[in-house]
């Protein structure tokens, strides 16, 4: 029966051990998945914007309402959206992916519609994704409803970037 409880104990002590150098590889596992999440989070993302926040960073249309000034630094896609929009959730992934790809080149501002309603009917959305294309120098271009990633890079290219 002595003999039981150590070989027991023997096989406890190994178990344990076994199970301690699964942690510790799951330790090193979860450390590089950390890493890896903070090189993503590196990347440029979509930014949400409010009515103050698109009048400091964008344009100043209640102060400044005949003529249109962009106050950015880089060009610019405003994407006006709603959260129960079928097209504009299909649209969203492919922005993100374009922020990270056009990082440091360009902004991609996303406005929630249903809790920036003024700020919608300012600029006359009444279908969505309505998508607001900004290049540094010149007007404004609106364009609506969804278009696949390649049709967003041409516009990007042509439209915002010159190339």
């Amino acid at each position: 029966m002595k003999m039981n409880r150590i070989q027991i104990r023997k096989l406890f002590a190994v178990l344990f051990m076994a199970g301690g150098l699964v942690a510790c590889g799951n330790a090193q596992t979860q450390e590089k998945q950390n890493n890896n999440q903070l090189k993503s989070e590196n990347k440029m993302k979509t930014i949400e914007l409010t009515k103050a926040d698109f009048l400091s960073k964008v344009a100043d249309f209640e102060g400044n309402p005949s003529e249109w000034k962009y106050l950015g630094d880089k060009p610019a896609i405003v994407d006006f959206y709603a959260s129960w929009c079928g097209p504009c959730k299909s649209i969203a992934p492919i922005l993100e992916e374009l922020a990270a790809e056009y990082a440091g080149e360009i902004y991609i501002y996303k406005v929630n519609t249903e809790r920036e309603q003024e700020l919608a009917a300012a600029f006359g959305i009444r279908s969505i994704p309505s998508l607001l294309f900004i290049p540094m120098e010149g007007q404004p271009q609106m364009a609506q409803g969804a278009m696949p990633k390649a049709s967003f890079k041409e516009a990007i290219d042509k439209v915002l970037l010159n190339k």
